[in-house]
């Protein structure tokens, strides 16, 4: 072929921009070090998961240790009131804290995501319920929920390497609050020999997500053997561990080699069984994803554990085109697959990370297209008391102007209706003024619901 035959067929392709490919642009400073605690640490020390988890920030005083002035008195402060109305305390990672723009906290991505401050907090939605998702009330055993048909939600333990604001799972995870007094799921053998038991009784699981908590605070032994019993049962073909690790400390797959080693063997073991064992993660903006995070997930896929993506979709954070385009690509580069983008859930002191389901939907049609179909998420509403996850285009009906949609769930709960509420402080001055009447409230839910059926001919 001659090459100008070449050159003629592709000139009408312009140039790349380099702005289409920032999504390889990953942060590889010592940028810790900008933060007085950590001034003198060297990269060894602090890149290890044993100074991560010694060094964890769990306590407004051990934040301002290790910021000292980097922020003004005010911003702790704030901060006392935040918690105060909080569902979850605080634990962060010296790497994550380190990587929040210290220079500007009040509009950060990350900070917003696990520190709360009492100025940007707005009054819950009138309609929240501390377990929002009915998940106790689909639990036959204690920390199992079994909604669809074959495949369950095992809690195999309460606590995190970090602490979400936005957490669903807020009435069992972490310390309790003033807020908050949590239903505890603390590692346990005889729990959780009630769950495997449970398990062996259903012929019909297939599927199950381990999750917590957060399977990353679990020991090597504790992994083998949890993975192990779920790989002895027959009927099961396919588990999750679920984990926000990677996106929070990826030390410990660069340094824990027993942790890694474990994982890896039950991923090996299922292999040979024929069943399929991933990590699921979660990122949510792509600073979080730096060098450091690349190099962990290159060790995962050296040893065969395939990574997928669950992010929430959360106001002032992600809920933009651009960067949520920017983290879809990145999310591919680094090879973790991005696989669901919830609408944040109803979730008690975090109204002001909540998103409309518009705001959804037309992100997810810029983000459509931007890479291949199998590392495009879905957008996703796991609908209020338990109807489970619904595509966030399959309303049956959606009123942006009062910020009601209503879902059916056919598979899980045949002939309900089931609710996603958007921001009341999203709405017009009037329509807000209705929502804080209780009796016109029930009208417009009333009105809506009539309207879904109204569609589906009921």
């Amino acid at each position: 072929m001659d090459p100008s035959d070449v050159d003629c067929r592709t000139s009408h392709k312009p140039p790349v921009d380099p702005a289409a490919l920032k999504h390889r642009d990953l942060r590889q400073d010592e940028f810790w070090r900008s933060l007085p605690a950590f001034q003198k640490v060297d990269s060894k020390t602090f890149h290890s998961h044993t100074f991560q988890m010694r060094n964890s920030i769990t306590s407004v005083g051990k934040l301002m240790r290790t910021l000292e002035d980097r922020v003004p008195q005010d911003f702790y402060q704030d901060l006392n009131q935040g918690l105060h109305q909080a569902p979850m305390s605080i634990r962060l990672t010296p790497y994550l804290l380190s990587l929040i723009d210290w220079e500007n906290p009040y509009e950060d991505p990350i900070r917003r995501q696990f520190l709360p401050l009492g100025s940007q907090q707005l009054p819950d939605h009138p309609e929240l319920h501390l377990d929002s998702l009915n998940e106790q009330g689909d639990a036959p055993v204690p920390g199992l929920t079994h909604r669809y048909p074959d495949r369950a939600l095992f809690l195999a333990l309460d606590t995190c390497p970090v602490y979400c604001r936005f957490c669903t799972r807020s009435y069992a995870v972490g310390l309790d609050t003033d807020e908050v007094e949590k239903v505890h799921l603390s590692v346990n053998q005889d729990r959780w020999e009630q769950v495997f038991a449970y398990i062996e009784s259903r012929p019909e699981l297939e599927d199950i997500v381990v999750s917590g908590g957060d399977v990353y605070q679990l020991r090597p032994d504790h992994l083998r053997l949890l993975g192990d019993r779920l790989l002895d049962i027959d009927h099961i073909r396919r588990f999750r561990f679920a984990t926000k690790g990677p996106a929070v400390m990826p030390q410990r797959i660069l340094t824990d080699v027993e942790w890694v080693d474990a994982v890896a063997a039950v991923v090996d073991r299922g292999r040979t069984l024929h069943k399929e064992v991933v990590i699921h993660t979660h990122f949510n903006h792509p600073t979080e994803i730096t060098e450091v995070t690349r190099q962990a997930m290159n060790v995962l896929m050296e040893r065969g554990i395939p990574v997928r993506n669950q992010g929430v979709l959360q106001r002032g954070v992600n809920d933009d085109s651009e960067t949520m385009k920017l983290l879809t690509k990145r999310l591919s580069y680094i090879n973790v697959q991005p696989y669901y983008i919830f609408l944040h859930d109803l979730v008690q002191g975090v109204e002001d990370l909540r998103t409309t389901l518009s705001t959804g939907l037309e992100i997810e049609k810029d983000v459509r297209g931007v890479t291949a179909g199998f590392n495009t998420p879905i957008f996703i509403v796991d609908t209020l008391g338990g109807g489970g996850k619904r595509d966030a285009h399959s309303y049956e009906y959606y009123d942006p102007e009062i910020g009601i949609a209503i879902y059916q769930s056919p598979t899980v709960r045949p002939g309900e209706y089931f609710y996603y509420f958007d921001p009341i402080d999203c709405l017009d001055g009037a329509v807000q003024d209705r929502w804080a009447d209780p009796i016109e409230r029930e009208q417009m839910k009333e009105q809506a619901l009539a309207a879904a059926k109204e569609a589906v001919g009921v």
